[in-house]
Formats: structure tokens, sequence, C-alpha cells
């Protein structure tokens, strides 16, 4: 065996030069902070959720409340309130069942040219007499769209909306 069999090494030391320190987080820092952001992201969701149905139901009494003016108003003007066939659209339209109005103002008893909705995306039901013997009843149905319930469910009506 020769010297020429093996290949040359080189034998100067190894140096290492110092690394510059890296930029970043690890996955663990980045875990740990998802997790913080996700509880207190829970912890309010807590709090607010119930009150997010509240303002809804709050928005529907005010709502209501602008229907039951317009409908005063239209007694006022015509000396009966809109009939259960004419509905609220008789705030906002010319009645085209009888009794019709002779002296209808062109832009109707409300802004625009529809009922709104209530805030849950339905239409608001009007019957006359109300079903505690009101003149009217203006109602809905609450959140889930049926008769009854609590909360965010409950019934908003004319005729406790004050």
């Amino acid at each position: 065996m020769n010297s020429r069999d093996f290949p040359t090494v080189n034998r100067e030391p190894l140096i290492r030069e110092p690394r510059a320190p890296r930029a970043g987080f690890t996955l663990v820092e980045i875990l740990v902070v998802i997790a913080i952001i996700s509880l207190l992201a829970g912890v309010v969701l807590l709090n607010i959720a119930p009150q997010m149905g509240l303002g809804a139901q709050a928005a529907a009494k005010a709502q209501i409340q602008v229907l039951s003016t317009a409908a005063t108003t239209y007694r006022m003007a015509h000396g009966r309130y809109p009939t259960q066939e004419q509905g609220l659209d008789a705030l906002v339209r010319k009645p085209t069942r009888e009794p019709i109005p002779e002296n209808y103002p062109e832009s109707g008893y409300l802004d625009g040219r529809t009922i709104p909705l209530d805030p849950w995306k339905r239409p608001y039901l009007y019957i006359i007499p109300g079903r505690q013997n009101e003149n009217f009843e203006i109602f809905s149905y609450g959140a889930d769209g049926e008769p009854g319930g609590t909360g965010a469910n409950a019934d908003i009506s004319s005729a406790n909306a004050q």
C-alpha cells in the first residue's frame, strides 16, 4: 500500500464560525400564543353572545313602535286603521282593497316603499283587533319564528313593546 491509494486529508483544525441567532418563533411559542388567544376569544364570546339576541329584540321593538305610530297616523287621516286584508302594506302604498282612502299621501306613512322585515328576516304580523282586544297588534315571533319562547325567542308585540 502506498500513499497514493488513500485520499489526502486536510489536517487543518476545524474552526467553526459562531452562528448568528435565528430570527422567528418556535412552533411551541406559536402554539402557546394561539391557545391563549383562543381562550380569550371563548371567554369574550360567552359573555357577549346572550347580549346579541337582546339587541335584535330591541331593534324589533323599535321597528314595531314605528309601524304602530304609522298605523295610528293612518287612522287619524282616514278615520280607521288599515284592515287586516290591507295589512301593513297600506302604510307604504295606497290600498287597492276596500275601504280605499280618498286622500292617501304619495309618500305613504313610512319612509321607503316596503315594510321592513323583522331582525330575523321575517315579515311582521298585523292583526285587527289585537289578541288582547287592542285596536290592532303588530308582532314578531322572535328568533325562533314560533309563538311563545323566552329570551331571544320571545314574541315582541305592539301590545307590550313600549
